[in-house]
């Protein structure tokens, strides 16, 4: 088996513990780099990256890691080990971020839900064939039943006989009650299929103001700070809602936000969420965590969407349940706008409530 590429030697501290263990883990499953990126269907150099500490992989690749070598040494990875590689990710996540970052991740969402939108135009364009095809089939059935009908009323006589002569006429009217139900069904289908694809055009232009909001900090990174003196008279600043159990987790969203002019509120549970919508006005945006006791994100989201004082708040979820289609189904059926998984990567925060503040403070200039 061909050696390991060594580890870069400008890493820093948590990026090296983290290409250390993966290292461990990888030499484990006796199998070279090639090889293996070839079973799992991922670039060679760019898992080598991974192994080396100058990429910091995306957390399905750790875990892919883990269940190779439960299959092929026959038992699992203790629950302690997977989340001592957890939090050496999590922390080579945020050591290691930056605006390039941030906007491959943004990318990928934007072509995700551009995917999601071309799939539903043209199922639409399909759907909608199908149902004008079935009213015109209506159309000629109501036709040939006029004309059959036209006939019983102007020779009553002969309706007997007529019917004798016609006995397709219940068949007719049968092959129409069919095609009505049909033509019900893909409306109705048709109706989903537009309102998917307005969701993912609404995420489409979400993600590219999200994008332009990296760009912009990246442009601007290598100049000066200059922080203008603060102006008794000018608008109060957007406020942000951060609900999260954890105080860590709080903490540190605290500080990835911090450099945005907006006021930060942070709160440790879901009834503390309701309670500050009640004590506070004017918030731009909500970051949900999913998983909280007694009340989860879910349902908190619930009972925000209910009110008509603040149904109207863009809500954003942050688990730690990974990318399963089915979780973000849920947040978005939540009403929520969009959807961060954890370890987050603190530019795409940054840029999607930089997003989100700036949307606000334009309705709330317009409403003057």
């Amino acid at each position: 088996m061909p050696e390991l590429r060594p580890l870069a030697g400008d890493l820093r501290e948590p990026s090296r513990a983290l290409a250390q263990a993966l290292r461990e883990l990888f030499t484990g499953l006796e199998v070279s780099v090639r090889r293996y990126a070839a079973r799992r269907a991922r670039d060679a150099g760019t898992f080598s990256r991974y192994l080396s500490g100058t990429r910091v992989p995306p957390w399905e690749v750790v875990m892919d890691l883990f269940t190779d070598l439960a299959e092929y040494r026959g038992t699992s990875a203790t629950p302690e080990a997977i989340e001592l590689i957890r939090g050496l990710h999590r922390a080579a996540v945020e050591a290691g971020t930056s605006p390039q970052h941030a906007v491959e991740v943004l990318e990928q969402q934007l072509a995700d839900a551009d995917r999601i939108s071309r799939r539903s135009t043209v199922r639409g364009d399909v759907l909608g064939e199908a149902l004008l095809d079935r009213q015109h089939q209506i159309a000629d059935l109501e036709v040939r039943l006029s004309q059959l009908e036209a006939e019983w009323n102007a020779e009553r006589e002969r309706a007997d006989r007529l019917a004798e002569a016609s006995p397709d006429l219940t068949d007719l009217l049968c092959e129409r009650d069919t095609l009505r139900g049909e033509v019900a069904r893909l409306t109705a289908d048709l109706e989903v299929t537009r309102h998917h694809r307005e969701r993912a055009e609404e995420r489409c232009r979400l993600l590219e103001r999200q994008l332009e909001s990296v760009e912009r900090a990246q442009r601007a990174a290598g100049l000066p700070a200059v922080v203008p003196a603060p102006d008794p008279y000018s608008a109060p600043l957007p406020k942000v809602l951060i609900v999260d159990d954890q105080p860590d987790n709080l903490l540190a969203m605290t500080a990835v936000l911090a450099a945005l002019d907006q006021e930060l509120v942070a709160v440790s549970s879901g009834r503390e969420a309701l309670k500050a919508l009640l004590d506070h006005d004017d918030f731009a945006v909500i970051l949900m965590d999913v998983q909280m006791p007694q009340m989860d994100g879910y349902e908190t989201a619930a009972h925000i969407k209910r009110r008509r004082r603040n149904r109207d708040v863009p809500i954003i979820f942050l688990t730690a349940m990974g990318d399963d289609p089915a979780h973000s189904a849920r947040g978005y059926a939540a009403g929520a706008v969009d959807y961060i998984g954890k370890p987050f990567d603190p530019w795409v925060l940054r840029a999607k409530v930089a997003v989100f503040t700036g949307i606000h403070l334009e309705r709330r200039c317009a409403a003057r």
